[in-house]
């Protein structure tokens, strides 16, 4: 799918410009700030009615949330009701969420539990099994490996992999972390300000980066130059 043009305005004001092509995966990467959220934010319909919204898109399906757009958010910690049992918040048959948890790797016994009773990497993969309901189209992650230790972060990114590959999705990935960045996802678009910098194929820029900007993101996710393999 190409999101031929993604443009957001304020008062007149252009605070995203941006325009890629989601081929199997891509990382959205950008400093706080640079417009990543926002993106993220108006393909999922989420933007306040003071902001403008242009969006061409070309796919072979529609941008639907909870059918054929699957949504993972940064924090699984406030993304459940605390007080609603786990199986209580979802949206499909047992049978579903059954084959659902299996596939994420979570024992069916703590669908009878309560949110604050699972730990970050269990209720992560919760919320992944929940954006996985509608088997969509397209799975977008805001950041979802943040709020882990870095032992339950690559659980996760593999975790991601393997569903790819089960289910095919296209991936979307917003991010600052070029290093979950780099395993997950195929290409890269690195924004600033609302605008693109750089493009194309992730180990490529990894390597020879052309912007000063993607430099100084990639210095400060890497402390060696092992990336560059």
């Amino acid at each position: 799918m190409k999101i031929n043009k993604l443009k957001i305005d304020l008062n007149d004001k252009t605070l995203v410009d941006i325009g890629f092509e989601i081929k199997s995966s891509l990382a959205l990467v950008g400093q706080s700030g640079s417009g990543k959220s926002l993106s993220i934010k108006a393909l999922l319909n989420m933007l306040p009615n003071t902001m403008t919204k242009e969006l061409s898109i070309d796919a072979d399906f529609e941008l639907v949330a909870g059918k054929t757009l699957g949504f993972v958010p940064q924090n699984p910690f406030t993304a459940l009701s605390p007080l609603t049992k786990i199986k209580k918040q979802f949206f499909t048959s047992q049978e579903r969420v059954d084959e659902l948890f299996e596939h994420v790797g979570l024992d069916a016994s703590l669908q009878e539990r309560f949110p604050p009773e699972l730990s970050g990497g269990q209720l992560q993969r919760v919320v992944i099994a929940m954006a996985l309901e509608g088997d969509p189209k397209l799975l977008m992650l805001d950041e979802p490996t943040t709020a882990l230790d870095p032992n339950t972060r690559i659980l996760i990114l593999d975790l991601l992999k393997e569903l790819q590959k089960e289910y095919e999705f296209k991936i979307l990935f917003v991010t600052h972390d070029m290093n979950s960045a780099k395993s997950l996802c195929e290409d890269i678009c690195v924004i600033k300000d609302g605008s693109m910098v750089e493009y194309g194929k992730m180990q490529d820029i990894l390597q020879s980066p052309k912007e000063k900007y993607t430099q100084t993101l990639i210095e400060a996710n890497f402390a060696n130059r092992d990336f560059r393999k």
